[in-house]
């Protein structure tokens, strides 16, 4: 009886997910960086919320509230290639290059660069069509911040 009570107060189905738009590809694909060493850290958080704050003019709580909704895109989420396709068919090179250089510095935020990080990184790069020069230049850009 008590567990038919404290089930009335959950949601019998919990929210879809948004159809992922750039942004939230974008988003999606640093929380995979960030979580792939399975050591999802909290500076590794407040990295992602910068950055989506920074690329899309969103203060802390919004940027926030877009992170938890890429945290779920991710755990339910397509190959790391579909968000880098979406992220290159719907955005421009410069927008396209702004994303490698945040995915390079989620890979650095925690001075360790991982086999799967690396391999996440160079997956969306080639779904977003850019070479492996502009990820070495993104990467070098990435190192400078941190």
């Amino acid at each position: 009886m008590l567990k038919k009570f404290f089930q009335a107060f959950r949601p019998t189905d919990p929210a879809p997910l948004p159809d992922p738009d750039a942004e939230l590809a974008l988003g999606a694909l640093l929380v995979r960086v960030a979580q792939s060493d399975r050591d999802y850290q909290l500076e590794e958080i407040s990295l992602i919320d910068r950055i989506l704050a920074r690329l899309y003019q969103h203060n802390a709580i919004e940027a926030a509230k877009v992170r938890a909704t890429c945290e779920k895109l991710h755990a339910a989420a397509p190959e790391t290639d579909t968000f880098g396709r979406l992220i290159r068919e719907t955005t421009g090179l410069e927008e396209r290059m702004a994303a490698l250089d945040a995915l390079w510095e989620v890979v650095l935020a925690d001075g360790e660069q991982q086999e799967g990080e690396i391999k996440i990184v160079e997956e969306a790069r080639i779904a977003m069509g850019l070479s492996f020069k502009d990820s070495e230049a993104a990467r070098r850009r990435a190192m400078e911040k941190v």
